[in-house]
C-alpha cells in the first residue's frame, strides 16, 4: 500500500557547516517558501476514507436523542460513530484533568463540541452524511461570565468534579485559584503618596495558525494504528489517545508530519482520537483535515480575562504595594488552564521590585470555547493590565513613564512576589533604554516620497480614507517577563538518541527526538548543536515520532532549552566515547590522547592548542556510537496553594518594546508605524531564527491589541466569528518596521547560556501599542483589542 506525504530525514550537508551562533539555514526553509514542504493536511494513502466531524449547533444542551440511520444509508458512507460506540472504558481524556469527553454523552457543554464521527469515500460524501444526523437538542442555561458561574443558584458545567483542584477552589465552577501574597499590602498602601486602581479587559485571541488540524490514520495488521499528525507533543498526545482507544501505548504509533504553525494550539487533542477511531473501525486508512471553520471549533484559544489592579508608590517614583485580581475564563473543559493560572499570578507584577503584593488568579469553567496555551501562556493578559498601570502611576505622578518603570526594574537578585530570587540577568532598565534611545521614524512618513500621500503608509492603508487629515502620532513603551519552561514542579525532561556513524567514507552525526518541528527551527538547531559538539559537517534529523522518548511540549519556549540540552548532552557522552575509542586504538602513537583536552573539530580528533591527532572517518572504522539520554535543568516546586510562595520556574526571559502609531481619529483607524523591540536572549544560537522568533511574537501581540478578537454572543455562548473574514489577523501591510536589539547576557545554568526567545515578545508588543494609541488620543483604553468605536465614541 503506497503512502505518500509522510516525512523523510532531513540532511544538512557541507553546504550548512555552521555550528551554534551561526545563521545557518532551515533544512525544510526552501520546500516551504516553493509549497514543495510535505504538511500533514497533504497527506495521502491509496486507499483511504476521509473523516469529518459532527459538532453540537448549541453551547449548553441536553442529547435528548441522536439518530444516524440517515447518515448511515448515505452511499460512500463506511461508519458512523457516537459516544455508544467507543471501545473502552476510558471515554474521556485531557492533558492534566481528564474531562474531556471523546464524543458528547448526554449533553454538550459549547457551542462545537464534537458529537459523532463519519467516515466515507469522499470528504463531501461525509459531510453530507454527517448533516443528516438528526440530535434532538433541550437547552440549558448558559454560563458565560463569573457572574453566572458563582453567583446562587449558577449551574454547573461540571456536576460531579473529582479533579485535585476541586476540594481547593471556592465554588465548582472555578477551576483553579491560585493567590500570591507576600507582604502587607493594606499596610504598604498607607505609605503611597499615589494610588492607582485600573480595569481591563483581554479579549479571546486564536492561535490562527494556518495550516489547519490534519492527520492520516493507518491501522496496522498487529491491531493497533500509526498516525502521522501535525502536534506539538506527540507523547502527551499518545498518554491520552492510548487508553480511550483500548490499546496499549506501543500499539498507537505516532509521526510527526508537516505542521503549519502551532503557537500553543495543537498542544491539546483535536482530531487524533476521531481518525484512529474511524480507522480501527474500517479497517481502512482515514484522514482527517479540518476547514478553517472547523478549526475554530477544534483547538483551544488564549483565556480571555477581567483583570482588576491597584498599585501605589511614593513622590520619589517607588512602588509600594500592587493588589490585583486576574479572572480568566477556561471555558467547557480545562486543557491546561491551571498552569495558566499559575503564570497569571506569579508574573502579575511584572518585571518591577514591589515588595507588598495581594495577588489572586482564577480560571473559570463557563459554556464558552475551551480555552488553553497560547504563546505567552498567562503572562500576555497580566502584562497588558500591569503596563498601563505603570503609564497610569507615572501620568499621576508627573513622571516620565520610562524612568518610573527604570525606577522600579528588577535586576539580578529581585526577590520575586513568589519568593524565588532571580538568579540570572534580568536587564529589564537596559531594555528599556535601548527602545528609548532609538531615533523616532519621521512625522508625516507618508508624504516622503513627493507631494502626493502614499496612502499605504496612512491608518486605512489603500481603502484611502485619509491624505493625513485627523491623523496624530502617539508613541508607547512596555516591557515583559515571561517564564520559560514548565513550571510548578512539573517533571520537565527531554530525550536525545544521538548515533555517529562513518557513511560513504564521512562522518556523520544522526539525530532523533519527538520535538515536533512546529516552525520553531529546532530542527536547524539541533543540527547546529550536533556539529559544535562532535565536529562534524554532515548532520541528519531523524523524522520525529514516538519510538524515541519523549521531548516534551514544543511550548514554554522550552525546546531549545530542553531538547537542545538533551542533545547537547547525548552529543557530549558520543564524544567521549569515541575519544575512549581513538585512545584505545591510537593512544600508544601520540602522548596527547593520554595528557591533553581532546575536541572534534572539522572531522578530526584534535588537542585544544589545535594538534591534529586522528581523521574521525580513521576513529569510527565500522563501529558506530549510539547514545539516547533523558536530560532535565534544574528542578522547580509547586507554588502554595495559600500564599503562593516557591521556586515555581526554572528561568525568566524580557523583552521591551516602544509602538509608533498614528491615528485617524475621525474614523478611528490605526497604524502601526514602527514596534522596536529590544530582548536579552542569554545566547543566539542562530540569529536569524532568533530574530524570526521576535518579530514573529510582536506581530502577535500587535494583532490582539488592534483587531483579533473570537467574539462570543454573552447570551447564547455562540461564537460569531469562526472565520478570517470576521477574524483579522495582520497581515504584511499591517506589520511595521520593527528594529531588533539582541542582548546575550548568558544565564549560567541553562546550555550555552541560552534563554528562551519565543514568547517574551508577544507579552509587552500589546500594552505598547495600547500605550502609543492613549498618547495619541488621551483615551483609556482598557481593552483589546482596540475597535474603531472605542475611538471614535461611536
Amino acid at each position: 500500500m503506497a503512502t505518500t506525504g509522510i516525512p523523510t530525514s532531513l540532511t544538512q550537508g557541507s553546504r550548512t557547516r555552521g555550528g551554534i551562533g551561526e545563521s545557518t539555514l532551515r533544512p525544510d526553509g526552501t520546500l516551504k517558501v516553493t509549497g514543495e514542504f510535505a504538511y500533514a493536511s497533504d497527506l495521502w494513502h491509496e486507499d483511504m476514507l476521509w473523516g469529518h466531524t459532527l459538532r453540537s449547533t448549541v453551547a449548553h444542551a441536553e442529547i435528548r436523542s441522536l439518530d444516524i440511520a440517515e447518515a448511515l444509508a448515505t452511499p460512500g458512507v463506511h461508519a458512523v460513530l457516537t459516544y455508544e460506540d467507543l471501545p473502552a472504558a476510558v471515554k474521556h481524556y485531557g492533558l492534566e484533568i481528564k474531562d474531556t469527553p471523546v464524543l458528547a454523552h448526554g449533553k454538550v457543554r459549547h457551542h462545537g463540541e464534537p458529537v459523532a464521527l463519519v467516515a466515507a469515500d469522499h470528504p463531501e460524501t461525509a459531510r453530507r452524511a454527517a448533516a443528516r444526523i438528526r440530535i434532538d437538542y433541550a437547552d440549558l442555561p448558559v454560563v458565560t461570565d463569573e457572574e453566572s458561574a458563582t453567583g446562587p443558584g449558577a449551574p454547573l458545567v461540571h456536576e460531579h468534579r473529582t479533579d485535585h483542584y476541586a476540594g481547593q477552589v471556592p465554588h465548582p465552577n472555578v477551576l483553579h485559584r491560585q493567590p500570591v501574597v507576600r507582604g502587607d499590602a493594606a499596610r504598604a498602601a498607607r505609605r503611597a503618596d499615589v494610588i492607582v486602581t485600573g480595569d481591563y479587559v483581554f479579549g479571546m485571541q486564536d492561535q490562527a495558525f494556518l495550516g489547519p488540524e490534519s492527520g492520516l490514520a493507518v491501522p496496522a495488521e498487529d491491531g493497533g494504528v500509526d498516525l502521522y499528525v501535525a502536534t506539538q507533543w506527540l507523547h502527551a498526545d499518545l498518554a491520552q489517545m492510548a487508553p480511550v482507544l483500548g490499546l496499549p501505548e506501543d500499539k498507537v504509533r505516532m509521526t510527526l508530519s508537516g505542521v503549519g504553525g502551532a503557537f500553543g494550539g495543537r498542544e491539546d487533542i483535536s482530531m487524533q482520537i476521531h481518525a484512529c477511531l474511524l480507522a480501527l473501525r474500517t479497517g481502512r486508512p482515514v484522514k482527517m483535515v479540518y476547514n478553517r471553520f472547523e478549526s475554530f471549533f477544534g483547538h483551544v484559544h488564549r483565556h480571555p480575562a477581567r483583570l482588576h489592579y491597584e498599585h501605589g508608590a511614593t513622590r520619589d517614583g517607588k512602588l509600594t504595594h500592587m493588589k490585583c485580581r486576574i479572572v480568566l475564563d477556561g471555558g467547557a473543559y480545562a486543557s491546561s488552564s491551571p498552569a495558566v493560572v499559575g503564570n497569571a499570578a506569579s508574573l502579575s507584577a511584572g518585571p518591577y521590585v514591589v515588595d507588598d503584593v495581594d495577588i489572586e488568579a482564577l480560571a473559570l469553567y463557563t459554556n464558552n470555547p475551551p480555552c488553553g496555551a497560547m504563546r505567552g501562556f498567562g503572562a500576555v493578559q497580566a502584562c497588558f493590565a500591569y503596563e498601563a498601570q505603570m503609564d497610569k502611576v507615572a501620568a499621576a505622578l508627573g513622571m516620565d513613564p520610562v524612568e518610573f518603570r527604570r525606577i522600579n526594574a528588577m535586576e539580578q537578585g529581585t526577590l520575586l512576589p513568589t519568593g524565588q530570587r532571580v538568579d540570572s540577568p534580568a536587564p529589564v532598565a537596559e531594555l528599556l533604554r535601548r527602545v528609548k534611545a532609538r531615533p523616532l521614524p519621521p512625522e508625516r512618513q507618508w508624504l516622503l516620497a513627493g507631494e502626493e500621500a502614499d496612502v499605504r503608509a496612512l491608518p486605512g492603508g489603500l481603502s484611502n480614507t485619509t491624505h493625513g487629515e485627523g491623523v496624530v502620532r502617539g508613541v508607547g513603551y512596555a516591557v515583559g517577563i515571561k517564564n520559560v519552561g514548565f513550571s510548578e514542579g512539573f517533571d520537565d525532561y527531554s530525550t536525545a538518541r544521538v548515533r555517529l556513524e562513518v557513511i560513504n567514507g564521512v562522518a556523520v552525526a544522526v539525530v532523533h527526538t519527538a520535538m515536533a518541528e512546529v516552525g520553531q527551527g529546532g530542527v536547524t538547531v539541533h543540527a547546529q548543536i550536533a556539529r559544535t559538539e562532535l565536529g562534524v559537517a554532515q548532520v541528519t534529523i531523524v523524522p520525529a515520532d514516538t519510538r524515541v522518548g519523549s521531548a516534551g511540549s514544543t511550548s514554554a519556549s522550552r525546546q531549545t532549552y530542553v531538547t537542545g540540552g538533551a542533545v547537547k548532552n547525548s552529543c557530549e557522552h558520543v564524544r567521549e566515547r569515541v575519544l575512549e575509542i581513538g585512545r584505545r586504538r591510537f593512544g600508544t602513537y601520540h602522548p596527547a590522547w593520554a595528557t591533553a583536552e581532546l575536541l572534534l573539530e572539522d572531522g578530526r580528533v584534535v588537542t585544544d592548542g589545535g594538534e591534529v591527532l586522528a581523521e574521525l572517518v580513521d576513529v569510527l572504522g565500522e563501529e558506530a556510537v549510539e547514545v539516547e539520554l533523558e536530560w532535565r535543568h534544574r528542578p522547580t516546586e509547586a507554588f502554595d496553594l495559600r500564599t503562593g510562595q516557591g521556586n515555581g520556574h526554572v528561568q525568566y526571559s524580557f523583552a521591551a518594546h516602544r509602538a509608533v502609531v498614528e491615528v485617524d481619529t475621525e474614523l478611528g483607524l490605526v497604524k502601526v508605524v514602527e514596534l522596536a523591540v529590544a530582548q536579552d536572549v542569554g545566547k543566539a544560537l542562530n540569529p536569524l531564527s532568533v530574530l524570526g522568533q521576535i518579530q514573529g511574537g510582536s506581530t502577535q501581540g500587535l494583532g490582539v491589541a488592534v483587531m483579533e478578537e473570537i467574539v462570543v454572543d454573552p447570551v447564547t455562548a455562540k461564537v460569531r466569528n469562526p472565520s478570517f473574514t470576521d477574524y483579522l489577523i495582520p497581515t504584511i501591510l499591517d506589520t511595521p518596521t520593527m528594529p531588533v536589539d539582541i542582548l546575550e547576557l548568558a544565564d549560567d545554568h541553562a546550555p550555552y547560556g541560552l534563554r528562551g526567545v519565543g514568547e517574551a515578545p508577544t507579552l509587552s508588543s500589546t500594552p505598547a501599542v495600547l500605550a502609543a494609541i492613549r498618547a495619541a488620543t488621551g483615551l483609556e483604553l482598557n481593552r483589546t483589542p482596540v475597535r474603531p468605536e472605542h475611538l471614535t465614541g461611536t
